[in-house]
């Protein structure tokens, strides 16, 4: 068995997407002890966007330079994924939108045409759990609802241009214990955090089930 891990996040220490992910990996090792587990961690170590501009510009300028060290990267990236039997992708929210370094990880995986909208599909089907984590509320009726362009994004992107089998453990208000404006909401925070662990518990061992089944 084999687990594929990606992290988005720019911190390690306070992380709730790290968190969330390492909640769903620990119930999924459990499921499968001494597993494989290839991790990817592109928000400490960032992906070279410019690798995938120059590929732009190489597919569709004429006379524009080659661009062999993205495909290259582009290889070993589809190799991680091809590899894997089930995933886990933990990305938070920043800014109200797709943190930088995993935009740039889903342009360089696009870059091979089997996992575009018109490929082979070579995921199809294949679990995977995603943490999200958002520092704010965002649901209907808040302030910010409708500010959240991150989660529609990735669901999306995983889902129906991957073919993953998605399932989505998620919490709010993960700045309400260091926002003094957001004290009234602690509470509440603890209590979106506490469900968002014991989701990602559940999706971790409901992933592993499958793997193990061969849905």
């Amino acid at each position: 068995m084999h687990l594929f891990r990606l992290d988005a996040s720019v911190r390690t220490t306070g992380s709730v997407s790290r968190a969330l992910a390492d909640t769903a990996e620990q119930a999924w090792l459990a499921e499968h002890p001494g597993a494989t587990v290839t991790r990817r961690d592109i928000g400490l170590e960032p992906l070279p966007a410019e690798l995938w501009a120059k590929a732009a510009r190489a597919a569709g300028e004429p006379g524009a330079p080659a661009a062999p060290e993205a495909l290259e990267l582009t290889e070993r990236l589809s190799a991680e994924l091809l590899e894997a039997d089930a995933y886990i992708f933990a990305v938070p929210l920043y800014n109200w939108g797709v943190p930088a370094s995993f935009k740039t990880w889903i342009d360089l995986v696009l870059l091979n045409q089997d996992f575009g909208g018109y490929g082979s599909r070579p995921l199809a089907g294949r679990p995977a759990v995603l943490a999200m984590s958002r520092g704010g509320g965002y649901g209907e009726g808040t302030p910010k609802f409708g500010w959240d362009h991150n989660s529609p994004y990735i669901v999306r992107v995983l889902a129906d241009v991957l073919h993953l089998d998605v399932h989505v453990a998620e919490a709010e208000l993960t700045l309400a214990a260091v926002t003094p404006a957001m004290e009234p909401l602690r509470g509440l925070a603890a209590d979106l955090l506490k469900t968002g662990h014991e989701t990602a518990a559940g999706h971790g061992r409901q992933v592993a089930q499958k793997v193990r089944a061969g849905v």
